[in-house]
């Protein structure tokens, strides 16, 4: 079970929002400080998510380079505007080992088998679940398809792992919807948990139900000592 902090980007700063709100930042600090701190507790992997990337709909590559650069050797997995495969390459380009993508794979039905097919497992596919449904869009809209077809879809594709987010529990230290994780966690393909994730009691709940790691943005925060203060 591997514990991944969550790296949010907002401009030139490192940010948490709450259930993916642009106006309820919780935590800002710039890049580059934030990512030494990181940096400095070893983990195994770095989960960027470059929210204005996710809003615009356009990857940040300049952003993403500059992450690789200050993570000192350590694997980045990336999100964030990755919009199409020419996208995806670039970031893997600038030195992502693996990008996670949302919107573009649910865009039609064969998208998720053209990423699948051209990136292997150096894709993850984003599971943004809202209401029952995924969410698009940087979250800011539906694609309209319940949990079951999305994995569906996925397996169809035989897509090797998936990030899947309770929006509703992201940025606010309820603990993760173990629900959620036990219907996704089904099936073969791996599982990366996020939302809510606050400890080790959480960890250990999601390792029971199968997942393969979590994303902690707020309680990572709060591992380092640092203040939830924008």
């Amino acid at each position: 079970m591997q514990l991944i902090p969550a790296v949010d980007l907002l401009g030139n700063h490192a940010v948490r929002l709450e259930q993916g709100d642009f106006t309820r930042v919780l935590f800002r600090e710039p890049i580059d400080e934030f990512m030494a701190r990181i940096v400095a507790t070893s983990p195994p992997l770095i989960h960027i998510v470059d929210l204005e990337g996710a809003r615009d709909g356009e990857l940040r590559s300049v952003v993403v380079a500059r992450c690789v650069e200050a993570a000192q050797g350590i694997p980045l997995q990336v999100s964030g505007g990755i919009r199409s495969l020419d996208a995806a390459r670039a970031a893997l380009h600038a030195g992502a080992s693996r990008v996670i993508i949302g919107t573009a794979v649910w865009n039609d039905d064969d998208a998720m088998q053209r990423f699948a097919d051209e990136l292997g497992d150096q894709l993850v596919v984003a599971l943004d679940v809202k209401d029952g449904r995924v969410a698009v869009r940087g979250w800011t809209a539906s694609s309209g398809l319940g949990v079951d077809e999305a994995l569906r879809r996925c397996e169809v594709a035989a897509v090797a792992r998936l990030h899947v987010t309770a929006i509703e529990r992201d940025g606010t230290m309820r603990g993760p919807d173990l629900a959620l994780y036990r219907q996704v966690c089904q099936g073969a393909i791996a599982v990366v948990a996020a939302g809510g994730v606050r400890n080790d009691d959480d960890l250990a709940a999601l390792a029971g139900l199968g997942c393969e790691a979590a994303v902690m943005g707020l309680g990572y925060l709060a591992r380092l000592g640092l203040t939830n203060e924008s």
